[in-house]
């Protein structure tokens, strides 16, 4: 009798499909799929292994031993809510890298080249083109989360010649060559007044809930940017919108924030030198996130089933 992989993900393709079974079915497994948690309530009874990313179907598969959620954040599994024990957590960390680095990138081209400004002159009919820009080339670069994102966007803006690359994480080594140098947490707050691109890209973890407090604001340069692409939690949105408006900071971008979906009051909305996305830098729209999903979901496969240890296996108490 096959053991029951139920894979409710709405970007799977006939390939994705494909590429499932021909591992599944190796191993003795029968993949069913749906497309929305609507589809796949009650069906899940027999599932062993659940691939997707909706919580509200961990109660609906009493059996299951692996859960394999289809995003990089698993924030919505720590508490208050109850992940079961018995049950494996991984995570698809490691397929977001590029889209989310390219976004990266863009809105910190947009944010020194002034682009916000020249949007609202175009639209305008005006015909304005002195505005000082500035460039990442020669500019200090200092990246919080030195993860697949942060390190992806580091390889990538290490191409434009900035002056230097520094991560900061947790234990302060580097997991790549890329960084010039990567420090502990512990010692950002000596990082910061040395940096023109502040990039945020931390996972949500109880050290990085409102780790950048306006006292830490306050120690970046008034020329310098900031880019959050990790959790909204992790800034005063307050003091960064205070910064901004009272031209402390040049610049901000946030693809995430508190709360989402944002409020059509919001003061975020009108703060100035600000750009916002809605959450749009890592979700499923890019076709290769979706291949690369699956494909670490298929490595992931193979280890479950040949007993090895899961590749990208998350513990809770940290967080990833």
């Amino acid at each position: 009798m096959s053991r029951i992989i139920c894979v409710v993900n709405e970007f799977i393709t006939e390939a994705h499909k494909r590429q499932i079974d021909a591992v599944a079915e190796k191993h003795g497994f029968s993949a069913r799929y749906y497309l929305t948690k609507e589809d796949a309530a009650g069906h899940l009874e027999d599932c062993e292994v659940l691939f997707g990313h909706w919580r509200s179907l961990l109660a609906e598969a009493p059996g299951l031993k692996w859960y394999c959620c289809s995003y990089a954040g698993v924030d919505p599994y720590q508490p208050p809510f109850h992940f079961p024990e018995s049950v494996l957590l991984t995570n698809s960390s490691g397929a977001y890298g590029v889209t989310i680095a390219e976004h990266i990138l863009m809105v910190t081209l947009m944010l020194q080249r002034k682009m916000p400004d020249y949007t609202r002159i175009i639209r305008e009919r005006g015909w304005t083109n002195d505005l000082s820009i500035r460039s990442i080339q020669g500019s200090r670069l200092t990246i919080l989360g030195t993860g697949d994102i942060g390190t992806t966007f580091a390889k990538r803006a290490k191409a434009l010649q900035p002056a230097s690359i520094t991560g900061v994480n947790r234990s302060g080594r580097s997991p790549d060559g890329v960084f010039d140098r990567v420090v502990p947490m512990t010692e950002v707050d000596s990082v910061l007044p040395e940096t023109d691109i502040l990039v945020m890209a931390m996972p949500s973890t109880p050290e990085t809930i409102g780790f950048m407090t306006k006292e830490r604001i306050s120690l970046l340069p008034p020329d310098a940017i900031l880019v959050n692409v990790g959790r909204g939690s992790a800034i005063d949105q307050e003091a960064l919108m205070d910064a901004l408006n009272t031209g402390k900071l040049a610049g901000a971008a946030l693809d995430v924030m508190t709360p989402e979906p944002l409020p059509a009051d919001h003061p975020l909305w009108d703060t100035k030198n600000l750009l916002l996305t809605p959450h749009v830098a890592g979700n499923m729209t890019l076709g290769y996130t979706c291949d690369m999903t699956v494909s670490l979901f298929c490595e992931d496969l193979e280890n479950y089933a040949t007993g090895k240890p899961l590749a990208r296996l998350v513990d809770l108490s940290k967080g990833y």
